[in-house]
């Protein structure tokens, strides 16, 4: 897969068919918007392409609010490639960028900068300064630069319209398996193993823990059960994400025990995918009470594994 950091040079690719959006979480609406993208570019023997912007304009637009996003850059480009995106372009999103006129974005990035056939985007799509742009704007100016316009209906799981602000919602009020359905796979957190203050050891539960990154989603303090990757291998696990309040607050970590192995991962990287929500953070007496809490969450994560 080419990228390319702004407008890319001479010669643009053949037949460009092109989707537009920052693609956050990368659900199965986006999934299926570029498998259309994909099926389409094949059909005219064109090149499947996706416009995306850095920073996210949210950051650019509304500085000082605090944004956690789904995925990390590096996640979002190998996913690209997975879904047989052959060209992506990334444009530096500026407060200059921002102000151009939805005329001025139609043809002076999509018709000139692009040469694109086709434009694949949602049927709620808007676009230009002050989001003056719409899909009927849209069509209206593709008319005049020589390209079509395809609208996608949006996709649902369970009645619910998949987004990634509504897949951050549910993440964050801890209905992991929710975010699941509308990701199509888990969501999950990657890290370097950290040496921790081996608590969970002298409890008898080993742990292996992570420092989140603050620019991600994360789901409640609490108990869950999750799968944890390491070196292409899957452990079921339990994890706690929190500040080990019953020994006082501490730095926020995800503390991993995988179930029936024994592994060192001191400076390893890892995944772990949260399943299923357990319980939420408990302040317990002292350790004894906590260490019997804990053989509970086992019991109940392995029960939700069976199920």
């Amino acid at each position: 897969m080419k990228v390319s950091h702004g407008l890319p040079t001479d010669p643009l690719p053949p037949n460009p068919v092109l989707t537009i959006g920052n693609f956050d979480g990368q659900h199965i609406g986006h999934r299926q918007l570029l498998a259309t993208v994909v099926q389409c570019a094949r059909e005219q023997q064109g090149t499947p392409m996706v416009l995306t912007f850095d920073p996210h304009p949210v950051l650019v637009l509304s500085p000082g609010t605090t944004f956690q996003f789904l995925t990390s850059p590096s996640e979002k480009l190998a996913w690209f490639e997975t879904q047989g995106v052959e060209h992506l372009v990334v444009l530096n999103f500026t407060k200059t960028f921002a102000a151009l006129s939805p005329q001025e974005f139609v043809f002076s990035i999509l018709r000139d900068g692009l040469g694109i056939k086709d434009l694949f985007v949602g049927e709620h799509f808007v676009f230009g300064k002050n989001r003056a742009g719409n899909t009927e704007t849209l069509r209206d100016l593709a008319g005049q630069a020589g390209f079509r316009v395809h609208l996608v209906k949006p996709v649902s799981s369970r009645e619910t319209i998949v987004s990634s602000t509504r897949i951050r919602q549910f993440i964050r009020t801890g209905k992991v398996e929710t975010a699941m359905q509308c990701l199509g796979r888990p969501y999950s957190l990657k890290g370097t193993v950290i040496e921790g203050d081996r608590r969970g050891q002298a409890l008898g539960y080993r742990t292996a823990n992570l420092r989140p990154d603050k620019d991600r989603v994360l789901p409640p303090d609490g108990v869950y059960a999750t799968k944890m990757v390491w070196q292409d291998t899957v452990f079921p696990a339990v994890s706690y994400l929190g500040t080990r309040p019953t020994f006082g607050e501490g730095e926020r970590l995800l503390e991993v025990h995988v179930l029936d192995a024994a592994c060192n991962l001191y400076g390893h990287p890892v995944e772990v995918q949260f399943l299923h929500y357990i319980r939420g953070d408990e302040l317990f007496e002292d350790s004894e009470q906590l260490a019997e809490r804990i053989a509970q969450d086992i019991q109940q994560t392995r029960r939700a594994f069976a199920e």
